[in-house]
């Protein structure tokens, strides 16, 4: 029988409480949407769908959400990503206890370019926890996948020494995810590629060289593409997931499912696809295209039925005020109640749905 976890308070969590809502995951076989947001509009609907759903949920920004986040008016792009970052991480420890679940706190894909984005909001975790004994992120990504595996665990090793010390994890991704993640991507073919599948022995190196300093998690390769794509345009192979955590087990003798594995692209994966890769130690999964998609996709309608007031203020007709349709509370929420409608999808999906672990 499988034994119950302790309940986490409502809110973010961080350190060993971020660790047992992972184990929590792995022990039960459900994974966490890891949802994309770009304002306060998309972090709330996130939460909400969660919510709705009962589920733990794992916020996340690309570094072009934290800069949009701050203000496309903020001219230092830099700046802008770092304090974007910080601004919503502020709005989420604020808000984020209202919805009565537990939320992770991530950063997405940094390549090289971006580790002082990384290093910035590291800095800010660093002075949080000096004043309050928790760091403001709960954990964040280098996606070095492009350099060779040694140049990328050794800037992971550097970061990881860093984090440990706040109580922080580190995401990192093996292999090649295909397509494109807000700016950090590959242009790689994605017909039988061998890029896009990580082999078991770099999943190993990573353990051996990462698992003495602190937590990691590993977004490994096996096939899956940033985007929705045309099915049978990339053959998913998550039993490499299954391999590499035999491969690791065997050698070190360590228990079941020693690796905590992310699955990226995972927007138009079938329900299938994703249960076999939650099977193998899968406990967050990234959405992003299809939330985008589901948010906007409601602007339509909403503009379509109530043209006039995108054009008037006022009807010329007969005189009506339409401040109640372009007001941005109106559309916007519907935007929201979209997207919302979209997480609890994923969390249906994920298997997370009424499996919160908050009290």
């Amino acid at each position: 029988m499988q034994q119950e976890t302790a309940k986490l308070k409502a809110g973010v969590v961080t350190g060993k409480d971020y660790l047992a809502l992972v184990r929590n995951c792995k022990a039960q076989g459900y994974a966490l949407p890891a949802i994309n947001i770009t304002g306060t509009n998309t972090v709330n609907a996130a939460m909400e769908g969660a919510a709705n759903s009962n589920s733990d949920l794992i916020v996340q920004l690309s570094n072009g959400g934290a800069q949009f986040f701050a203000g496309k008016g903020i001219k230092d792009t830099n700046r802008a990503r770092v304090i974007g970052a910080i601004s919503a991480a502020r709005h989420v420890h604020t808000v984020a206890k209202e919805y009565g679940i537990c939320v992770v706190l991530h950063t997405d894909h940094a390549n090289k370019g971006l580790i002082p984005w990384v290093e910035g909001m590291i800095e800010a975790s660093e002075e949080e926890f000096a004043a309050t004994g928790r760091p403001l992120f709960s954990s964040h990504m280098l996606d070095l996948s492009e350099e060779t595996v040694e140049d990328n665990l050794d800037d992971c090793e550097r970061i990881l020494k860093r984090l440990a010390k706040i109580d922080m994890s580190l995401e990192i991704e093996l292999g090649v995810t295909g397509g494109e993640e807000d700016g950090v991507g590959t242009d790689v073919d994605l017909v039988d590629n061998n890029k896009l599948y990580t082999q078991p022995s770099e999943v190993l190196q990573a353990y051996q060289r990462l698992s003495p300093i602190g937590h990691f998690s590993v977004a490994a390769a096996f096939g899956n593409v940033h985007g929705v794509y045309k099915p049978g345009n990339v053959q998913l192979r998550p039993e490499i997931l299954d391999k590499s955590q035999v491969h690791v087990q065997e050698t070190y003798g360590t228990d079941p499912k020693p690796l905590d594995f992310v699955f990226h692209g995972g927007s138009g994966s079938s329900p299938d696809e994703i249960r076999e890769a939650v099977s193998y130690g899968v406990f967050k999964m990234n959405v992003d295209t299809d939330t985008q998609f589901a948010f906007s996709k409601a602007a339509g309608p909403y503009v379509e039925e109530h043209s006039k007031a995108f054009k008037y203020q006022i009807d010329p007709d007969d005189g009506t005020p339409f401040k109640k349709h372009y007001d941005p509370r109106a559309w916007l929420r519907a935007c929201e109640v979209s997207m919302a409608e979209r997480v609890a999808q994923a969390c249906q999906e994920l298997g997370s749905a009424g499996k919160s672990i908050a009290e």
